[in-house]
């Protein structure tokens, strides 16, 4: 299982915490100390769209409304903070957030 997150992020760590309470073996990349691979970006971007960039974070209130305009996926390779996390890659299938509905697909 990959999770990529941010180490600083509340709803990371718990979500890092049951996953690895459930058993799971977990490889987290951070997205601001390992950046993210653009190939990666790419599909989540694919599987999520825009609700891959997170409106409600630091890094986009201090965004200008120029840079607010740009292109969702230019917007995460420039500022990979940016992204609504965590996302949890397992079995081939692509997950995003830590909501009722991820925590029950993958700890029940």
């Amino acid at each position: 299982m990959r999770v990529f997150a941010l180490k600083n992020c509340d709803t990371c760590r718990k979500a890092l915490k049951a996953l690895s309470a459930a058993g799971y073996d977990v490889t987290v990349t951070d997205v601001r100390a390992d950046g993210v691979d653009p190939a990666d970006l790419a599909r989540f971007h694919q599987a999520f769209g825009d609700a891959m960039v997170n409106t409600r974070s630091t890094t986009w209130r201090g965004l200008s409304e120029a840079e607010r305009k740009e292109p969702p996926l230019s917007l995460l390779k420039a500022h990979p903070t940016l992204m609504k996390r965590p996302v949890i890659e397992h079995d081939e299938t692509l997950y995003l957030g830590w909501e009722r509905k991820v925590q029950a697909a993958l700890i029940g």
